[in-house]
Formats: C-alpha cells, sequence, structure tokens
C-alpha cells in the first residue's frame, strides 16, 4: 500500500497550492453536512416560531449564507482553487428534538474535487444559524461537521 503524504507542501515542505493542471476536467460532486444542537427549551420556542427570529427566517438566511460560501471557499481556505460551482444546494431540517441537520450538496465540472466547499457551505450555514439565535442561548453547540460523500476524480468516497 502507497505511503499517504500531504498534498498541499512542495518538495522543501514547503505550503503550495496543488498544481491540478495536468488532470482532466471530469464531474465531481460532494455532500457534507453539520448539525446545530440546541438546549431543550430553545429548541421549543424555536419550533413554536417556525425557526423565525427578530434577524428574520433563520433557514432562508442559513441557506443564503451556506450558498455564498460555497462560491468564496477559496477566498477563505488558502490553498482551494477557485471553482465554477455548476450546483448547490443546502437542506436543512429537524433530526431529533432538538438538533438541525444541515446538508450542502456541491456539483462542478472541474480537475479538482468539491469537498471544501460542500464542508464550508454547511458549516457557514450552521454558524449562521448560531448567529441568529444566540440571543436565546449561548449553550448552543455546533457539529460535528463532515464529508458525507465525493464523487469524481480519483476515488469515490461514502454516498453523494
Amino acid at each position: 500500500m502507497p505511503r499517504k503524504t500531504l498534498t498541499h507542501l512542495d518538495g522543501d515542505g514547503r505550503p503550495a497550492m496543488v498544481d491540478v493542471s495536468g488532470k482532466t476536467a471530469t464531474s465531481r460532486e460532494a455532500l457534507a453536512t453539520c448539525r446545530v444542537r440546541f438546549p431543550a427549551e430553545v429548541a421549543r420556542q424555536l419550533k413554536r416560531s417556525g425557526l423565525r427570529s427578530a434577524k428574520g427566517g433563520i433557514v432562508d438566511t442559513a441557506i443564503i449564507a451556506g450558498t455564498m460560501a460555497v462560491k468564496r471557499t477559496h477566498e477563505l481556505i488558502p490553498f482551494c482553487h477557485p471553482l465554477p460551482i455548476d450546483g448547490c444546494r443546502l437542506a436543512i431540517d429537524w433530526d431529533g428534538d432538538a438538533t438541525l441537520r444541515i446538508d450542502c450538496h456541491v456539483r462542478t465540472v472541474h480537475r479538482t474535487g468539491v469537498e471544501m466547499e460542500a464542508l464550508t457551505g454547511a458549516t457557514v450555514a450552521a454558524l449562521t444559524v448560531y448567529d441568529m439565535c444566540k440571543a436565546l442561548s449561548h449553550a448552543i453547540v455546533l457539529g460535528p461537521a463532515k464529508l458525507v460523500g465525493k464523487r469524481g476524480g480519483k476515488r469515490d468516497v461514502g454516498q453523494v
């Protein structure tokens, strides 16, 4: 089995962007998820309000923020390539009594994958939910955030 190495280091061990110029552009997609766990009373209050706060619709705002984050991932993560985003969908719904599940599904046709874009979209959407709800409690917990799956490139991982 070949030894795994970090890809964002050059031959001298210095940070470097991966050169993808020799790769073929193919269809790529990734699905990431992040959870937002509320104290029980806060979750009940949010359900009663229809997930609306004084700042507006929590889910709608989080979807917009997550989508914006996907498109700007390369500005936030130093070695991410700017990618043409062909599709981005965020889904937010209750997962149990006090937890919101945020899924971010991203697609592109390019020489590199969109895992970081999906993870960034899911986590920024979660941060937006926190921001909109923090007046109710600072005991809101974000995470875990994780890659659920990716398709395209050298190997497929998980389910997209």
